[in-house]
């Protein structure tokens, strides 16, 4: 079920990138305003992030999932009646904020009943379903908009999400002691060296490998492709993490943390070298193909070493974590939206090809030096 819920939370995020020329047409808007959904999407996801984890200290983890579920299908399905683009902002955000608490609900429970030592093996499995999802969103919602209406996929994903809230019922909640106040937990988090570290890397994450992802079928469409077609190759993204994910799953015991995230972050780079010298479908798959392994590699490693870097405010850390990874996929979508509805794809790929470099080697030295607590 925690596989599912990740499944349907990352289907809900993605899935409105195929759409975004649809939408804006339909709405009788702008790429650029339409994307500035996508935008307050991820930005609430982050901000609720520690909004949820209070939450979940004090309800539980499962309950606090099940609440999240209920309040998005509410908002997935006002985002399917919307009038305008300023009403579907407001109702993404909204359903943002409420999808929020699945995938970080999810890895704490996982924190809270797997040992460390064992842990990034469902940690991958997780991810696996986040691709799957990811991969999903991309050519279903693309098809569902050529095909019949963009309404239709938000609705989708608010059905599942109702259907979840009920059935996670049956999911057992882990024990839970006496719940820390917010302002301790906070402080036992900002007062850590490495969990700010592990912080700054996530918001650099979100700008340099997600922020741009949301715009890869808009540059596929300005070459001339359908929706649809468009939609279904950049599931190569979400193919290739589901590949790589496996890959990093049997290497976890045999390969440093640090050469995991290595070879994560030297493939980013690799996919944004790519990307900025070519926007023809061709390059534009195997740049997705080199990103989507990047992000399997590294994402999980860093997602791994966010649920031990402050095991006594785990929940508040793995919230955070959240937080800064979609604060900077947020900016990244504000950032970028002007840029592709200008057509100047050159300049979003040269700019995190930039950023993507020193990512990789500030979180390679920084992972190196991390002394994993219980090894």
């Amino acid at each position: 079920m925690l596989q599912t819920a990740a499944f349907t939370s990352s289907f809900d995020r993605l899935m409105i990138a195929p759409m975004l020329v649809v939408i804006a047409i339909d709405l009788d808007g702008s790429v650029e305003a339409v994307s500035q959904a996508a935008a307050a999407y991820f930005l609430c996801y982050g901000i609720a992030q520690i909004c949820w984890a209070m939450v979940s200290d004090r309800l539980g983890r499962v309950r606090t999932m099940r609440l999240s579920l209920a309040a998005a299908a509410v908002f997935g399905l006002a985002s399917a009646l919307v009038p305008g683009v300023g009403w579907l902002v407001v109702a993404r955000g909204l359903t943002g904020a409420c999808f929020a608490a699945a995938i970080p609900g999810a890895l704490v429970y996982i924190g809270d009943t797997v040992p460390v030592r064992v842990r990034q093996a469902p940690l991958t499995d997780l991810m696996t379903s986040t691709a799957v999802g990811m991969s999903l969103a991309t050519v279903a919602a693309g098809a569902l908009a050529d095909f019949t209406s963009w309404r239709v996929a938000f609705a989708l994903t608010a059905v599942v999400g109702g259907v979840l809230a009920v059935v996670m019922r049956r999911l057992p909640e882990p024990p839970a002691g006496d719940p820390a106040p917010i302002g301790a937990s906070l402080r036992s988090v900002l007062a850590n060296r490495p969990a700010l570290l592990v912080l700054a890397l996530a918001l650099t994450e979100g700008l340099v490998l997600l922020g741009p992802l949301t715009f890869f079928p808009a540059v596929l469409h300005a070459s001339g492709l359908s929706v649809t077609v468009a939609g279904l190759l950049t599931t190569a993204y979400g193919a290739s993490v589901l590949v790589f994910a496996r890959v990093v799953k049997r290497y976890t015991r045999s390969l440093a943390p640090a050469r995991l995230i290595l070879i994560g972050g030297t493939l980013a780079v690799l996919a944004y070298v790519v990307l900025a010298l070519s926007h023809a479908a061709l390059g534009v798959v195997a740049g997705t193909v080199l990103l989507g392994a990047g992000w399997a590699f590294m994402h999980s490693t860093l997602q791994t070493w966010a649920t031990d870097v402050a095991p006594k405010a785990r929940a508040t850390a793995v919230s955070l974590f959240a937080t800064m990874l979609f604060t900077g996929s947020a900016i990244g979508a504000a950032v970028f939206g002007p840029m592709v509805d200008a057509g100047d794809f050159t300049t979003m790929f040269v700019i995190t090809l930039v950023v993507a470099v020193p990512l990789a080697v500030v979180a390679t030295i920084g992972r190196g030096r991390y002394a994993t607590r219980g090894r």
